[in-house]
């Protein structure tokens, strides 16, 4: 029996978090990964590993926001291989900062980086996806694209254009035997949480002067309490992903954890007043007289 033609698997910010150990499992699964990201220091160390390893993994240089950048990058793997048969795209950042205040300039970062690169990247490779008649893109989303909290306003926004995007798209190029697959998962512990802080770190210096000091404050205890009973790993995360890469025909969205299963629950089973009175209580947000 011929041995199975290895598939191309192209991952963007696959040098980190959960990017990372999509990288490093697919290339144990067999897939040959090419892991994009900006930061040339992780580029290294995961080539390293990958070599130590003897996993067929490689990296290439990308900034999704940058049109130049991505070009050069899908060029470059489409040009070393027969084609791409899967696109994962996974960059992403976040900022925490309610939405009166968020600078424009932040907001704006993050839909190119959430949205935007994801179209960039996506526009680049589906050319070669459609000559060849096949091809798998899966855009990793969040819970936070279908229901909102405060101070996730940024964050939120990317990612319910990002689902609204794959949905159309999910059906423009299924003529060309494409299919467009959602992952959405749920708190994972990875270095963005130290990111999304970096990120967001005036809006946090400035509490004292902020009429939004108590959202702030209510949203850091939210946010331990609920990271802190969090028993997601990234391995939940790329088992998802592998169900999303194989099944056939792929289904159109994959809850990664069992919160966000409870979430798309949530958000058929109740109202948009019974919401909001469920995350006001949370939060502690209550009107003032």
């Amino acid at each position: 029996m011929a041995e199975k033609e290895r598939e191309t698997v192209l991952i963007t910010g696959a040098t980190d978090g959960l990017g990372r150990a999509a990288a490093v499992r697919l290339a144990e699964e067999n897939y040959r990964v090419f892991a994009a990201g900006r930061n040339a220091a992780k580029r290294e160390s995961l080539k390293k590993e990958a070599w130590e390893r003897k996993l067929p993994l490689e990296t290439v240089e990308m900034d999704v926001c940058d049109d130049e950048s991505v070009r050069r990058a899908v060029g470059e793997v489409e040009r070393y291989t027969d084609g791409i048969d899967a696109l994962v795209n996974n960059a992403g950042i976040a900022y925490v900062a309610v939405m009166e205040e968020v600078k424009l300039e932040h907001l704006r970062q993050q839909m190119e980086t959430n949205f935007i690169g994801v179209v960039r990247v996506t526009q680049a490779v589906l050319p070669g996806m459609r000559k060849r008649g096949r091809g798998r893109i899966v855009n990793v989303s969040s819970v936070a694209g279908k229901m909102a909290m405060p101070l996730f306003g940024p964050y939120s926004a990317s990612k319910h254009a990002l689902e609204g995007m794959t949905d159309a798209l999910r059906l423009e190029v299924h003529p060309f035997g494409i299919e467009v697959v959602l992952l959405e998962p749920a708190y994972i512990r990875t270095n963005m949480e130290a990111s999304a802080v970096q990120l967001s770190a005036e809006y946090q210096a400035a509490l004292e002067t902020s009429p939004y000091a108590g959202h702030y404050l209510a949203f850091r205890r939210v946010w331990k309490a609920r990271t802190k009973d969090s028993k997601a790993t990234p391995e939940d995360f790329v088992r998802e992903l592998l169900r999303a890469l194989r099944e056939t025909p792929p289904r159109a969205r994959y809850p990664v954890t069992r919160r966000a299963k409870m979430v798309n629950w949530t958000k058929r089973l109740l109202s948009d007043r019974q919401l909001d009175r469920q995350m006001l209580k949370t939060f502690g947000l209550e009107r003032r007289s």
